[in-house]
């Protein structure tokens, strides 16, 4: 095989620190063991372009641009065009410009878009040229999912964003190769949705890395405190993470506090937003923002939480926490796609009342929360290695079969 690679992504896929950078480096280090890759992505802030020069021993060229768009512009330019707000977000014309630079000018085998609103910045394709979507999550369900919960016009906002992103995603997977979900449930509903079969539509799964979280390796300790500690772990400025907080330290905590007076609920993760912030004032309550290294609060907790009510594909926040041999209680959304069984590997509890028996029941039995951990890391050890979980991907996307001619 011979030819480069065009990676295009939402967000800078480096360094490994949230959610979808964690997915996004992993699958931009394992093809660059194969190709050359020029990676074309968005920064968020300046933090994220400071990483531009870092990224850069793993790419053969790359465009870092900052993005700006207002949701209001991005808003009006989406009904405009009939546009699903998310692909009007991430629009700009320096990028669209760059990657038809790269295709005419660099000898490009295949083209890989990491989340449906890079997929607009794929032109038509010739035959030689494959094209790799992955989805990561059946986003379009999660947009019908809110628009079905509330009422007003957020709700109406939300469910048309969930039709014309679910029309734009069935149109991508048509003219893509092979398009990627990040577990077999959330392909076999897009099969469903899109009539597309099990050749087209694939799970390329979430791994974890496994040394890096390991109770066994060096890394700062959390000052201790009194009292049980409950840990929550993620971006909290996105709402599944902050509906997922706000729920459990108002209802579940309350619960659990009425038996162990001293437990404590600590939220950790960077851009709390700010209802997050105001449940620092809840009793027991601990609000972090961003930490240096998370790992040393996942080994002080005694119970890592993952009460989301609305959750797509593998929660990162679930392997990290099990791969730390801690104690999961988790919603069955948040456990959903990860091959690991309740009870045997994490516990799962989708109501306030019954997180909070699980939880207890781990306080008062530590030994069994300690045999739970350590199931759970021996179970990523055998499933959750990122070189398993990207074996194939190389072959996925390189593949020296020819490509299908692409409708414009």
């Amino acid at each position: 095989m011979s030819g480069d690679v065009l990676f295009l992504c939402h967000r800078i896929p480096y360094p490994p620190d949230r959610g979808d950078k964690i997915r996004s480096y992993h699958m931009l280090q394992r093809i660059a063991e194969v190709a050359p890759v020029h990676v074309g992505c968005f920064a968020d802030d300046d933090r994220d372009m400071g990483f531009a020069a870092e990224m850069a021993r793993l790419t053969a060229s790359q465009c870092v641009l900052r993005r700006n768009r207002s949701r209001v512009a991005a808003g009006l330019g989406g009904i405009a065009r009939r546009q699903p707000l998310l692909v009007s977000l991430f629009d700009h014309p320096e990028l669209h410009r760059w990657v038809g630079e790269v295709l005419r000018e660099r000898p490009i085998r295949a083209v890989f878009a990491y989340s449906a609103q890079m997929a607009h910045f794929v032109p038509v394709l010739g035959p030689d040229i494959r094209f790799l979507m992955d989805f990561v999550d059946f986003d379009s369900a999660k947009y019908a999912a809110y628009g079905a919960q509330g009422a007003g016009p957020m709700a109406w906002i939300n469910r048309r964003e969930g039709r014309l992103l679910l029309d734009f995603e069935r149109a991508t997977a048509e003219r893509a190769d092979i398009s990627a979900f990040v577990s077999e449930a959330e392909a076999s509903l897009f099969r469903a949705a899109s009539g597309l079969d099990a050749d087209k539509v694939r799970a390329v799964e979430n791994g974890v890395a496994l040394d890096y979280f390991d109770p066994a390796a060096r890394f700062p300790a959390v000052e201790g405190g009194e009292g049980p500690l409950i840990v929550f772990t993620g971006q909290m400025d996105y709402r599944p993470n902050v509906e997922a907080v706000e729920g459990f330290a108002r209802n579940a905590l309350p619960i659990v506090r009425a038996r162990y007076p001293q437990a404590r609920f600590a939220i950790v993760g960077r851009k709390p937003a700010a209802q997050v912030q105001a449940l620092g004032k809840l009793p027991g309550v601990i609000v972090t923002g961003a930490v240096p290294d998370v790992r040393g609060w996942l080994a002080a907790a005694d119970v890592v939480a993952a009460p989301l009510t609305i959750a797509r594909g593998i929660q990162n926040k679930v392997l990290e926490a099990m791969a730390m041999a801690r104690p999961v209680v988790a919603s069955s959304c948040a456990a959903e796609g990860i091959d690991a069984r309740d009870g045997a590997h994490l516990l799962i509890a989708d109501n306030a009342a019954k997180q909070a028996a699980k939880v207890m029941g781990l306080i008062a039995d530590p030994m069994a929360a300690t045999a739970l951990g350590q199931a759970a890391r021996a179970r990523m050890e055998q499933r959750y290695r990122w070189s398993a979980t990207l074996r194939d991907l190389p072959a996925m996307l390189l593949d020296e079969t020819p490509a299908r001619v692409r409708a414009a």
